[in-house]
């Protein structure tokens, strides 16, 4: 049965692709332009939740995001409107989220390939800074990039037409 429309959600969904478009266009592109993480989260089966295997503890999550969060406040200390990567335009990511070339070359791809916008592209680059914050570096590489497109799973063509 298919949680899209309303059924008990027992099953897979079994949904033909133009039925899950029709349901995803419901969704207009510049209102998923405004939402910087897309991800999908598929529901887990009882065995699995039976099996368990201990992840990572929340204190050491949380002591990695403050971290990033105290690493963003200095960054923009000098910034009377930005407290966060979020908040930032067009100038201050040219400013603060410089992009190697190869990660330039990925967003490029990304672009062309998703089809995705001029906000879509800003967006991924603010998740990628966030990212790099996170992992404790100073610059964005690559695979915080590459995990940022991941986070758009909403833009790719098979949602959208």
């Amino acid at each position: 049965m298919c949680t899209l429309f309303g059924t008990v959600p027992r099953n897979e969904c079994s949904c033909t692709p133009p039925a899950i478009q029709r349901y995803m266009s419901r969704i207009s592109g510049p209102l998923l332009d405004r939402i910087d993480i897309h991800v999908e989260v598929p529901a887990v089966k009882v065995e699995e939740l039976a099996h368990r295997q201990d992840g990572e503890k929340s204190e050491v999550i949380r002591t990695r995001v403050e971290a990033a969060r105290e690493r963003q406040l200095s960054r923009f200390e000098d910034e009377s409107n930005i407290f966060a990567n979020a908040h930032m335009g067009s100038k201050a990511l040219r400013r603060y989220c410089p992009i190697p070339a190869d990660g330039e070359d990925l967003l490029t791809t990304a672009i062309n390939r998703l089809g995705l916008s001029a906000r879509a592209y800003d967006r991924i680059i603010k998740v990628g800074r966030t990212i790099a914050d996170i992992a404790g570096t100073d610059t964005i590489q690559t695979p915080h990039l590459a995990e940022a497109i991941q986070y758009r799973s909403l833009d790719r063509q098979l949602w959208l037409g």
